[in-house]
């Protein structure tokens, strides 16, 4: 003990780990009581949950198209309810813990964990989600490292989320934003514009043509796409901007496949033909070919005496008139 100015200091030892470690599981502990002894307290309604969900989910079209993903698994593509619906219908479930950090990074690949806990029900998840972060040149940058890993942030998220929340909640909210997004296809030429637009934008932003976009949905023509096929695309289309895949994993079933390298060779074929043609054309002619041509020229240029039968070369015509004709 010292004496300073009528204060006394004491001389404290340094916490050490265990201690400290103690004390923040303490804090946490406390924290967790007064969550559950709160959600106790306030348990959540149900019908006003669905009801606030769907509210939000069906708010306008655009949060509505956000609310589905689909991807390519297994050559078809997959679709389901995406992580915006899943944050939607966590916050109005209520008594809800959920959170998605990153807990690894090895050298290929970025591997996050997912919580989610039921504080009123005592009923806890947690899901892992490993993403590569090797591409064909090699180990991704740090930057690309950061955005693959909340990547798959979301996805932990999501499936630690829906795997709490029962599934009926969930279907009915994604069904309802479903039909929103696709309206009302019944009128024909609302069908047909709604089809040519979708086709028009993965032309203009990801350079997919209108053959790929038909057999992404598996189909054989355009006509065939119709309510469901739109629902698709436009979950696609939500799962590109979201990060969630690339055009390159979306396309690779269908680029890859083997009808579509014999276009490709089919195409590369046609296409040296038409060159080779072009500079067949634009070759000087062979001397073959040059001396028939001046034979073909000298023809032209002579005539025959009919009394005589003398073949002479006719006289070039003045110039501003007509040759004379050798019959007269």
């Amino acid at each position: 003990m010292e004496e300073i100015s009528g204060y006394e200091v004491a001389q404290l030892q340094t916490p050490t780990q265990a201690q400290l470690a103690g004390s923040f599981d303490g804090i946490e502990r406390a924290n967790v009581d007064i969550q559950v002894a709160t959600a106790h307290q306030y348990p959540r309604n149900i019908a006003r949950c669905l009801n606030n969900s769907i509210a939000i989910a069906t708010m306008d079209r655009e949060t509505a198209q956000t609310c589905g993903y689909a991807l390519p698994r297994a050559g078809k593509p997959i679709m389901g309810p995406s992580v915006h619906l899943a944050k939607i219908i966590a916050q109005q479930f209520g008594n809800l813990r959920a959170e998605a950090k990153v807990v690894g990074v090895t050298d290929t690949q970025v591997i996050s964990r997912g919580i989610a806990w039921d504080l009123e029900n005592n009923y806890a998840v947690a899901f892992e989600v490993r993403r590569s972060i090797v591409g064909k040149y090699g180990r991704f940058s740090d930057d690309m490292i950061t955005v693959t890993g909340n990547a798959a942030n979301a996805i932990a998220y999501r499936n630690a989320v829906f795997a709490v929340v029962p599934k009926a909640i969930t279907d009915k909210v994604y069904g309802a934003a479903q039909r929103l997004i696709t309206g009302d296809l019944s009128d024909e030429e609302e069908l047909i514009k709604r089809r040519m637009k979708a086709i028009r934008y993965f032309n203009d932003q990801y350079g997919i043509t209108e053959e790929e976009v038909v057999k992404l949905c598996g189909k054989h023509t355009v006509n065939q796409i119709q309510a469901d096929e739109i629902a698709l695309l436009l979950g696609i289309q939500q799962s590109l901007k979201d990060g969630d895949t690339t055009v390159e994993e979306v396309m690779a079933p269908i680029r890859n496949s083997k009808e579509a390298k014999s276009n490709k060779l089919n195409d590369i074929a046609k296409n040296a033909g038409k060159r080779g043609k072009k500079e067949a054309a634009a070759q000087p002619k062979t001397q073959t070919e040059a001396q028939t041509a001046q034979s073909a020229d000298n023809a032209e240029n002579t005539i025959v005496d009919t009394e005589t039968g003398e073949v002479k070369t006719a006289p070039a015509p003045a110039e501003g008139m007509d040759a004379p004709n050798p019959q007269i």
